[in-house]
């Protein structure tokens, strides 16, 4: 969160995060998920988000991009992301 507010500071057009979630607990991940909402909704900012949190992901991202040894694999809504067979294909171990 400290982060983010540090990022906001600049008051930039885009904001990119990398694994804002890694090694938090999940209460405040949830938050974390809420607070970028706002602020895209609220300033109009676009924020990259670079996250193994699928659920996370899904839940504030707008478009999705799965990508393999640095190439697009898949592009998509979060509703088409989320999908069984997507998830299976790209995201599975």
């Amino acid at each position: 969160m400290l982060a983010i507010g540090r990022g906001m500071a600049a008051n930039p057009r885009i904001m990119l995060l990398d694994e804002p979630s890694e090694g938090i607990q999940p209460s405040i991940v949830h938050r974390i998920a809420d607070v970028l909402r706002q602020i895209n909704t609220e300033t109009g900012m676009a924020i990259l988000l670079v996250e193994q949190n699928l659920d996370l992901g899904l839940s504030v991202a707008a478009r999705c991009v799965i990508m393999e040894k640095g190439q697009v694999a898949f592009a998509g809504t979060p509703a088409e992301t989320g999908r069984e067979e997507v998830i299976k294909r790209f995201l599975a171990v």
